[in-house]
């Protein structure tokens, strides 16, 4: 771990992976001390509050720079949407091209229909489609729909799950774990100073992988549920697949008690496979959410779903609206990503897959040399690794299990390497990693294993 230098408190220094190499975060902390005196905290998302306090310069393909002139191998990619790497040609010149000729018209523009037609082409639910903004936007369009189509107030989400940062989602999503095993459903956790506790109200909170308890909760409560909203495997805590037939159980359910099912694919669209989460699972939402990958790092959402429930936005029962919805930006990046993913025969999930699987197999063979029990769950294109002694990590409970205090030492550590993944331990791989930076990466692990973490 970095200490700080007696004689300049505001540098700290560590050991590179590099021999005799060094990083510094001298410039990183003067920023971080002037933006604090300007910005909130000197940041503008609370995911971004403490820790080392980085401020990046640029970034490029599978690199990020910061103001030291630090290079890091980047695995939180912007928190997943650099599917393509950072700054990829081909997107970044589509956005190029459409510059002279406006960003926000009020109005219609062919781009819409180019990328919904994909989007319709990639993803067998999406009959209609809306364009947005932000994952957050698109997860509060949908539980509206879904209320006005079912005409019911409640709707479900599970524990250990991020849908957004609005009021009635925002619960459940971290702290201590509910007995599995107590009555449903869960006490409601707020998350935040100021959440309003009406909104919270309509909102049931259940474990993940449970088949026989949301089967259980139906039978008593499915007339109240409009809605149930999940992530078809879970990202934001861990990277958990979802139990065998657990998916389909949820499908069977749904259509059992006339509820909308809801899949947040923000993290999981376009990162699964063209897609998505829905194809590789074989199970079809009513709804489903896109951000992040779709628009290669550029602020763009998708909701796609049945006609009968996407025909109230078109009718105007049910309002969505937004200024910035389908800018010729986003919409320039989204449709060059797409294009990219697609190209070769969906050459760039072959890569991605590779690169993914090299890493976890890489890992998990140092991490046995190394007789510590660090832990890599998930899958190629997105992955998590956890100190813990359970021979299964299915859902929230279990993942809080794990050694968060050896976790974040990890994380620190490799970043001092060199290596960044999210500062929750969470990896994404992107079709610009390298074979370069998969040895680097390995080294890293080991060296920072070897140090008896």
């Amino acid at each position: 771990m970095a200490n700080q230098e007696k004689s300049d408190p505001s540098r700290q220094r560590a050991e590179d992976s590099r021999p005799g190499g060094t990083i510094e975060f001298q410039r990183s902390i003067a920023y971080h001390l002037e933006a604090s005196a300007v910005i909130a905290g000197g940041v503008n998302s609370n995911v971004r509050l403490g820790g080392t306090p980085l401020c990046f310069a640029r970034a490029s393909g599978s690199k990020l720079f910061d103001l030291d002139g630090n290079e890091y191998v980047d695995y939180a990619l912007g928190m997943g949407p650099a599917i393509l790497g950072h700054a990829p040609t081909q997107v970044v010149q589509a956005v190029r091209d459409s510059l002279d000729d406006g960003q926000l018209y009020a109005g219609q523009h062919p781009s819409e229909l180019a990328l919904a037609q994909l989007l319709q082409a990639h993803v067998p639910s999406a009959e209609l489609v809306r364009i947005g903004l932000t994952g957050s936007e698109m997860v509060q369009a949908a539980l509206r729909v879904a209320r006005a189509y079912t005409g019911r107030t409640h709707f479900v989400k599970f524990e250990g799950q991020y849908h957004g940062w609005f009021d009635n989602v925002l619960v459940n999503t971290s702290g201590p774990a509910n007995d599995p095993a107590g009555p449903l459903p869960f006490p409601i956790h707020c998350q935040t100073a100021g959440q309003s506790l009406a909104a919270v109200s309509e909102t049931y909170v259940l474990p993940w992988n449970d088949a026989v308890g949301i089967t259980d909760f139906l039978d008593r409560q499915g007339s109240q549920v409009a809605a149930i909203i999940t992530e078809p495997m879970m990202c934001n805590t861990g990277a958990i697949l979802p139990r065998p037939g657990y998916l389909q159980t949820l499908r069977s359910l749904c259509d059992e008690h006339g509820i909308v099912l809801i899949f947040d694919e923000v993290i999981t669209g376009y990162r699964l496979g063209l897609g998505g989460a829905q194809v590789r699972f074989g199970v079809k939402p009513d709804l489903s959410i896109f951000g992040k990958a779709l628009g290669g790092g550029f602020p763009v959402a998708a909701l796609a779903g049945r006609a009968d429930i996407m025909s109230l936005f078109a009718n105007g029962l049910v309002n969505h609206s937004g200024t910035y919805n389908s800018n010729t930006v986003s919409l320039a990046a989204a449709i060059a990503t797409l294009e990219q993913l697609a190209a070769g025969n969906g050459s760039a999930y072959t890569k991605i897959e590779s690169t993914g699987e090299q890493l976890i197999e890489g890992i998990r063979q140092i991490a046995s040399r190394r007789s510590t029990n660090l832990k890599v769950i998930g899958c190629a294109a997105v992955f998590h690794t956890l100190f813990t002694d359970q021979s299964e990590t299915f859902d929230y409970a279990t993942h809080n299990l794990a050694d968060a205090v050896r976790q974040k030492m990890l994380i620190d550590a490799l970043l001092l390497r060199g290596i960044r993944p999210t500062s929750r331990g969470t990896w994404f791989v992107s079709t610009a990693h390298t074979a370069a930076d998969v040895e680097r990466t390995l080294a890293a692990v080991d060296a920072t294993l070897a140090s008896r973490l």
